[in-house]
């Protein structure tokens, strides 16, 4: 069997359709190589069955002649965030553990609609909380990387640290993830590929577990930025079923790529200037403008100036909007059931939620409740909304100067597991630089960029203007045809 596994979507896709392979050959090499990498601990479940039947029916509907889907053949990974008609969905979590839903999330119905096949369910950050992969009650995800000279193992990002290790790892060619407050591009650039979060309302949240309703957001992982344009328009479509989709037109995104920035203006935030960034992602910064500047563009400095605000209102908000949607979990309905002996509901609950979330999960709906309270409601959680708005009239200001925002997206490389398992404080300041673009509910994306001295990725993100994806993804392809990024972690699972 031929070793499909270097492939992307696009390759796969096309390979498929003009019969160079088959897209069972190609489910059959990236099954193999999923079972061939517990060592990571990507996946929660694997379901190998599922990638070959939709590989059949691809290949079957090629030789009938029948017009093929934008992801026909493409094997891919789910974050185990999104509900999958009979294969266990749960958040990563223990109050979820054995939930196998009797429906289908719109995302994932509309990727096997255009042809893609599922390889298993991918490990996260318990309900999608956390930035380092490491609140999972499945155990934590290994990143595929390593420091050049060290076995010690790191952080492939959160939440979507599952869907951004089997990515780079080139266990699937392309995974879904969701993005709260940088979930999708802090991973990316952990990992050292693509991720892009869409305008909020472009891909449905029916179906996904929630964590924070105003601020989640389904996006596509991928290893260029042309495989992320291919997911992201089969993924995305307005849903009456979410009362947040957008009811427009997804755009020809790839086939409207295209790296020439002439007549373009990228807009440097100076507020991003902030202590404690590493060196290195300066550095990886100004390479950004200068390759930018080489595809047409022109650097501008702009001001976000309530940008210090954004994250402290993003763990005020995050966690209020968490306290509520968790209320769910209870023991009643569905999931985990801890009943003691001659309990009552209200001791049924407290036992089911004890046991069932973690350490994380039950500190954010602690903080939720709490900003959430009659005494404290208007002291947090109202400033924090009014915080937001400002957060988002600073980009709309900037809007003025610029088409699209260059940023790092994280203020460091990835860190060794468990370094910050005792400093939430520190873990949270993971996405200083991914969280404005989210309260702001802006398209933003991670493009791999440099290496540090120790052979780790970082990454550069951009931020568009609500509903383009396109010059986000334009100035995304910019980055990647100079940066040639082509590292691949050296297999050590």
């Amino acid at each position: 069997m031929a070793d499909f596994t270097d492939l992307g979507v696009k390759h796969i896709r096309d390979g498929v359709a003009s019969g160079e392979f088959t897209a069972r050959e190609v489910a059959e090499s990236f099954n193999a190589a999923v079972a061939d990498a517990a060592g990571l601990n990507a996946f929660i479940v694997t379901t190998p069955d599922h990638a070959l039947a939709a590989a059949e029916k691809v290949d079957a509907d090629r030789a009938a002649g029948k017009t093929l889907g934008k992801m026909a053949g493409v094997p891919i990974g789910m974050k185990d965030l999104f509900a999958t008609h009979g294969v266990q969905t749960t958040a990563a979590s223990h109050i979820l553990e054995g939930f196998k839903p009797e429906y289908e999330s719109t995302v994932s119905s509309n990727l096997w609609a255009a042809g893609a096949g599922m390889l298993g369910k991918l490990n996260l950050d318990q309900f999608a909380m956390g930035s380092s992969n490491e609140t999972s009650y499945f155990g934590n995800v290994n990143s595929p990387w390593r420091k050049e000279g060290s076995n010690a193992a790191m952080s492939p990002g959160g939440s979507s640290g599952g869907s951004s290790a089997a990515v780079a790892s080139r266990i699937a060619p392309a995974a879904t993830g969701t993005d709260t407050g940088g979930s999708i591009r802090q991973p990316a650039a952990f990992t050292g590929i693509c991720g892009i979060k869409p305008t909020y309302g472009r891909c449905s949240r029916w179906g996904v577990v929630a964590f924070a309703s105003s601020l989640d957001q389904a996006g596509p992982m991928a290893r260029t930025v042309e495989d992320c344009a291919i997911m992201l328009e089969a993924m995305a479509g307005f849903d009456p079923k979410d009362s947040t989709s957008l009811e427009m037109d997804v755009p020809a995104w790839e086939a409207n790529l295209s790296a020439d920035l002439k007549g373009k203006k990228v807009g440097i935030p100076k507020e991003y200037h902030m202590d404690g960034t590493d060196q290195a992602i300066l550095k990886s910064w100004e390479q950004g403008k200068e390759w930018l500047r080489d595809a047409g563009a022109e650097i501008v400095d702009v001001s976000l100036p309530h940008t210090k605000y954004a994250l402290p209102a993003y763990y005020i908000i995050a966690p209020a909007e968490a306290s509520s949607n968790l209320a769910r979990y209870d023991g009643v309905r569905y999931g985990l059931r801890e009943l003691p002996e001659g309990a009552g509901l209200q001791d049924m609950y407290a036992a089911t939620r004890s046991a069932g979330f973690g350490d994380e999960v039950k500190r954010r709906i602690l903080i939720g409740t709490y900003v959430l309270s009659a005494g404290f409601y208007d002291a947090y959680y109202n400033q924090a909304q009014k915080v937001r708005a400002l957060v988002a009239r600073d980009f709309e200001q900037a809007w003025g100067e610029c088409d699209v925002i260059l940023a790092p997206t994280t203020p460091t490389a990835s860190f060794p597991l468990g370094s910050l398992n005792d400093d939430p404080l520190t873990m949270y300041l993971n996405d200083v630089f991914a969280v404005p673009a989210s309260l702001a509910g802006l398209p933003a994306m991670s493009v791999p960029a440099t290496l540090t001295e120790d052979g780790l990725p970082l990454g550069l993100q951009l931020v568009g203007k609500p509903f383009d994806e396109q010059g986000v993804l334009n100035a995304g392809l910019a980055i990647q045809e100079r940066a040639g990024f082509t590292a691949k972690p050296e297999k050590w699972w």
